[in-house]
């Protein structure tokens, strides 16, 4: 591509402030064709082309706009990882699973390429192609974690971008590689590879974390293999039960093998590490310190099929969770900056790696506490931008209740919802799970369909939290 002539001016700027690459947000749906086609084009070049977007980023609203202001034909690139625009596409269903494209910063150099100070279709946007135009942008403002840590006045500036005229062409887009999907030196022999089918190894593992609501509303009484009990202490047993089943997952021979991490957070009015014991404090640990460290055995009834028939017997347990019920508010956002915190250091140690995404899985019983709705859909959508090579972070959540109320499960559409608001913020709220679960949830659902679930749930009792525990947390082990 053409340089500008006094590209070395724009060089020496992005070295002021020490900035190596950009980003462009799209959906993991759409890298197909932007391998198969050689790059990224233009949603104006595409329609030209007749390039399909499998999931354009930008509404009706959007295109309207950049039309407006003659923007079509430019590919939008951002300073930042977390654009607002796209959790706000993922609010409005046009992104289920964001993927963040590094761009290589020399198409900031590039002869067509503009500038704009921030969102370049807002009114008074400052855009234009020469080094003024380019240091109009507010450097320390696109540096914040996000924009909500900005001062009101700076946060539009947060969305300064670069506008590449037409397209970006594939070996600029430095992680096109990092998607499990093969890059071959003839685009149009795309192999595609789908995401959510990682082996789990020891060398690239998966992790699941665990949010327990362990407010003073989980006394309240159920029932779990015919015994009453409270809802906190019902939980802990399936939580604990489902940990246990992990570590059996991951024994070969006399081997533990490190093939995932398990964190839990328990929250209620503070948020803390749920491990007990010798693991108290800590937060992801391994399968094998979890076998060499239990906290505690109970001995638990459970349903057991024999010769005879359905038996209940009595069963030894292993315990690392605690039943808690003394937390006088439900702080959820709490817990999910706490995963956020946990996940941005696991996906830091595997980066580029084939992961299997991990799986956050949120038990509560009823409503949040001390947050707005619109702040914990973002906070969820945060951790669901999350990705690995091989897919989105999976964010489970899981209402249960002690009644015998009509429950709504893994739904494949609001409609579903009957109008409920507490069942739609949590919809909102949990990820659109991939086709590997549909068998299972086709067996618990009774319906045997091929379209996507959400993975959430409202008015769950025990019996069907054990299901969707299990479902939940699928292992694709290899023997490695």
């Amino acid at each position: 591509m053409e340089k500008k002539s006094n590209w070395k001016e724009f060089k020496a700027v992005l070295d002021e402030h020490k900035i190596t690459k950009l980003y462009h947000f799209t959906d993991r749906d759409n890298l197909e064709s932007i391998i198969k086609n050689g790059g990224l084009y233009s949603w104006g070049d595409c329609e030209d082309k007749g390039i399909t977007i499998a999931k354009p980023g930008g509404g009706l609203l959007s295109r309207d706009l950049d039309r407006r202001d003659h923007l079509q034909h430019y590919v939008r690139v951002s300073f930042t990882t977390q654009h607002p625009m796209m959790f706000v596409a993922m609010q409005d269903g046009r992104l289920s699973n964001p993927v963040i494209l590094e761009i290589d910063p020399e198409v900031v150099y590039w002869n067509e390429s503009k500038y704009a100070n921030v969102n370049a279709t807002r009114s008074g946007a400052h855009k234009g192609s020469t080094i003024d135009d380019f240091k109009s942008i507010h450097f320390q403002s696109i540096k914040a974690r996000k924009h909500f840590d900005l001062p009101e006045e700076e946060q539009p500036y947060f969305q300064a971008e670069v506008l590449v005229k037409n397209f970006i062409p594939i070996e600029y887009i430095r992680n096109i590689g990092n998607f499990g999907i093969p890059v071959p030196s003839k685009p149009k022999t795309l192999q595609i590879k789908n995401p959510y089918t990682a082996q789990i190894t020891r060398n690239t593992p998966t992790a699941f974390i665990f949010l327990v609501d362990q407010s003073v509303s989980m006394k309240r009484i159920t029932t779990l293999n015919g015994e009453q009990m409270s809802l906190a202490e019902a939980v802990a047993r399936i939580v604990n039960n489902q940990i246990n089943e992990l570590v059996y997952r991951c024994i070969k021979t006399t081997e533990v093998r490190h093939y995932y991490d398990i964190a839990i957070i328990g929250y209620g009015h503070e948020v803390y590490c749920g491990w007990n014991g010798t693991l108290a404090g800590r937060d992801f640990v391994s399968p094998e310190e979890l076998k060499n460290n239990p906290y505690k055995k109970i001995i638990v009834k459970e349903e057991k099929r024999t010769r005879k028939g359905t038996m209940i017997k009595e069963i030894e347990k292993v315990q690392w969770l605690s039943a808690r019920c003394d937390g006088h508010w439900t702080h959820v956002h709490q817990a999910f900056d706490k995963a956020k915190t946990l996940l941005d250091q696991w996906m830091q140690d595997h980066h580029e790696k084939d992961c299997y995404p991990p799986t956050i899985i949120n038990i509560t019983d009823g409503q949040f506490n001390h947050a707005t709705r619109e702040q914990i859909v973002q906070q969820a959508n945060e951790l669901k931008a999350m990705f690995t090579n091989d897919g989105n972070v999976l964010l489970w959540n899981i209402h249960i209740t002690p009644n015998n109320m009509e429950q709504v499960l893994l739904p494949i559409g609001k409609e579903e919802l009957k109008g409920d608001k507490y069942s739609e913020l949590l919809y909102d709220m949990s990820s659109l799970l991939p086709t590997r679960y549909n068998q299972a949830i086709s067996d618990i659902r009774g319906d045997a369909v091929d379209t996507r679930h959400v993975a959430m749930a409202t008015n769950t009792d025990m019996s069907t939290l054990i299901q969707l525990m299990d479902i939940g947390t699928p292992t694709n082990i290899s023997q490695k």
